[in-house]
């Protein structure tokens, strides 16, 4: 069965403001910006060329181990949709997206969101999607032709054919040295050269040409060494300036995050931890990265909800040094757990979506800000629950469990009870109904307490907590919580 894949070709950065630039590599142009473009200079030109047509273009040499970075880049973020990508060595992507169709809801859908996450990068991209890669590849590189729509989605089979059989045969690769002979035989497009007898062909041309057509039109398999996600996660991107202001940065950040929740997606993890530095100048004049460091309350793998939780950091941030590259580095991970769906969901959303809220106001407020009740290591009521910041992970612990026994309400300073009938006595004689529990702490810092609780019953029902103390040796009771 051949898979339809998507591969991105013609992959170009996106220029950050409008401008007059080109990349030369050789001593031609490679690429350029449209504002050049308009001034009339083309792909090839010489660099005296470009300075006579456009004298304000400035030109770029081209940086291999950039777009090396930049693909990788690409790769690492489309994992999100499926774990089959490889990378082409024409600065092509290809994708299995067989198993994600109905996830994504169609390959419309799909495309639009692979394309959106390129753009979250800074790239453009053509793409192309067909039941198999040769076939996508040829598809995302086919030239408008003027008066003929152009299609670069084709999903059957029967159609596919139909398609490839109008594409010109310059379009391969491997046809390129046979050029003026396909010419002079009148086999310009792909259709009219498959038609030739094979044998014939094979003699003229090379095996190399028909087996790409054979892979093309899915009469023979295709074979693809598919990209292994490394096991930690690091990331960097360069500004295009020094940036000044913090809340600049968001841009940069966002591509970086696109690779986080696509590295994530390929290993089934969700992110709790993570750090993004903020490098300075480097030389004599270098200084040690600002780290922004975000913990979350809950794991997750979700890009909207990682932006938000970065932009109000960043808001917070004021930079005592121009920023000259940012880099996202993953610090904790735990396993994916998606949320199940409930037949009867809870009126006022779910725990998961509680916690994102928690953590977008610690993110907002800071962390100090926003706090809840958790328990300290201490058997005493007075002094067991303690504030923690909302971020903070908590294990439940063995005194947890025992302190879902107790009241609620605790009252800031006990109640001397009177004894009437040698019974605690408040408001009317108290029947004790549950206890003793015995507790016995303090001993290290000199404050030793030494108590019997128990659940008493007031004559109108009303239940108390109350506890005797055990270091003197009168009866003292007292009253310490109040149950609902």
């Amino acid at each position: 069965m051949h898979l339809p894949l998507l591969p991105l070709e013609a992959l170009r950065p996106r220029w950050s403001e409008p401008g007059r630039f080109a990349v030369v590599d050789g001593g031609a142009v490679l690429a350029m910006s449209q504002a050049t473009a308009g001034d009339g200079v083309r792909t090839g030109m010489r660099a005296g060329g470009v300075a006579a047509v456009s004298p304000d273009t400035q030109l770029l040499q081209r940086a291999p181990e950039k777009e090396e970075g930049a693909m990788a880049a690409v790769a690492t973020a489309l994992m999100q949709y499926t774990p089959e990508v490889c990378l082409q060595a024409d600065f092509s992507v290809l994708l299995d997206v067989s198993a994600s169709l109905t996830l994504f809801k169609g390959p419309r859908a799909l495309s639009a969101r692979v394309l959106h996450s390129i753009a979250a990068l800074g790239y453009t991209a053509v793409l192309g999607a067909a039941p198999t890669a040769t076939a996508a590849w040829l598809l995302a590189h086919s030239p408008r032709v003027k008066g003929v729509p152009l299609r670069r989605r084709v999903l059957s089979m029967p159609l596919l054919g139909r398609r490839l059989d109008q594409l010109p045969c310059g379009l391969v690769p491997a046809a390129a040295p046979f050029h003026d002979w396909l010419r002079d035989i009148g086999a310009q497009r792909i259709g009219a050269l498959r038609r030739l007898p094979r044998a014939g062909l094979l003699r003229r041309t090379s095996k190399e040409l028909l087996a790409v057509l054979d892979r093309a039109y899915g009469e023979a398999p295709e074979l693809h060494e598919w990209i292994t996600p490394a096991l930690t996660f690091s990331a960097r991107v360069e500004t295009f300036d020094r940036v000044e202001q913090a809340e600049a940065l968001l841009h940069g950040a966002k591509s970086l995050l696109a690779q986080l929740v696509g590295w994530l997606v390929s290993l089934q993890q969700a992110v709790r931890t993570f750090s993004l530095l903020l490098e300075h100048e480097r030389g004599r004049a270098a200084v040690a990265p600002t780290a922004i460091e975000v913990a979350l309350a809950e794991p997750t793998w979700h890009e909207d909800h990682l932006i938000r939780l970065l932009k109000e950091r960043l808001a917070k941030v004021v930079l005592e040094r121009p920023v000259i590259a940012l880099r996202l580095e993953v610090l904790a991970v735990e396993a994916m757990l998606p949320p199940t769906d409930s037949l009867f969901p809870e009126p006022g959303g779910t725990p998961r979506e509680y916690a994102r809220l928690l953590e977008l106001l610690s993110a907002r407020l800071g962390p100090e800000h926003v706090l809840v009740l958790a328990d300290a290591a201490d058997y005493r009521p007075e002094v067991c629950n303690a504030w923690v910041p909302a971020g903070a992970k908590r294990a439940r612990s063995q005194l947890e469990e025992i302190l879902d026994g107790r009241p609620f309400w605790l009252l800031p300073k006990p109640i001397k009870l009177l004894i009437r009938e040698q019974r605690p006595f408040y408001v009317s004689p108290l029947l004790l109904i549950e206890g003793p529990e015995r507790l016995e702490a303090g001993w290290w810092n000199d404050q030793t307490a030494a108590r019997d609780y128990y659940i008493a019953q007031a004559s109108n029902a009303t239940c108390y907590w109350i506890y005797r103390e055990r270091v003197s040796d009168e009866a003292r009771w007292y009253l310490h919580g109040l149950f609902a």
